[in-house]
């Protein structure tokens, strides 16, 4: 079986990701974050996917992205509610991350380098998202042409490495119908941003309001709203 990195944060599109990787006949080498996040709780649901979808291993590896912040999700700043689809869309959000993404990816280029992996798993998404620069599909191609150039097993030729985004044009709901076609107990997740301290999700931040759209266009009921 090919070795594949598959980034999980345990919200419902890496968990997705990770299953459909799963499902390709990929052996998964999930890794996570603890990078200061206010909605911590989510790694509780990376360690239930992972346990659930049977990877070969698990890596929740600790960096603190508090000392850069400038992000609701990292600092100490409201994170917004109730807002509409347009309201969305009309600019990055406060949620955004300064380079998260640049550096998952980059810790996951170097486990897939010692794996001696040649593919490494993203659930980003283009179209029912937040916004975020770093979710774009050019953003993924152009990480994939560094990291051929960046690692050794690139230069030497020995490896081509790929960056998978199989989510990045669908639609939440197509998400949410994916995940169930692939073996995902999306009961497992976990997507709130700004949680209660039992890991209630808020129900109106951006990512709950996302989820709650994917899941009523599927014409699914998100167990998560059934469960708590």
């Amino acid at each position: 079986m090919p070795r594949a990195v598959c980034l999980l944060s345990g919200g419902l599109d890496s968990s997705t990701c990770l299953a459909l990787a799963r499902r390709q006949g990929y052996q998964c080498y999930a890794l996570s974050f603890d990078y200061g996040q206010r909605h911590r709780v989510e790694l509780e649901a990376a360690r239930r996917v992972a346990a659930a979808l049977g990877v070969a291993e698990h890596r929740i590896v600790r960096i603190d992205l508090r000392a850069f912040g400038h992000s609701a999700l990292t600092d100490d700043w409201a994170v917004p509610k109730g807002r509409s689809a347009a309201e969305m869309g009309r600019e990055i959000p406060i949620t955004y991350v300064p380079a998260r993404n640049t550096i998952f990816l980059a810790f996951a280029l170097a486990w897939a380098e010692v794996l001696e992996a040649a593919d490494i798993f993203i659930g980003v998404n283009a179209l029912d998202y937040s916004g975020y620069p770093d979710c774009r599909p050019a953003f993924i191609e152009a990480f994939e042409k560094m990291a051929n150039l960046a690692t050794k097993a690139g230069v030497e030729g020995r490896t081509r490495l790929r960056i998978h985004a199989p989510l990045l044009e669908l639609t939440k709901a197509d998400i949410v119908r994916t995940a169930l076609d692939a073996g995902l107990d999306p009961g497992l997740t976990h997507s709130c941003y700004d949680p209660a301290e039992d890991g209630r999700p808020c129900g109106a931040c951006d990512s709950c309001l996302l989820r709650a759209k994917g899941f009523a266009e599927a014409d699914v009921a998100d167990p998560l709203r059934t469960v708590r």
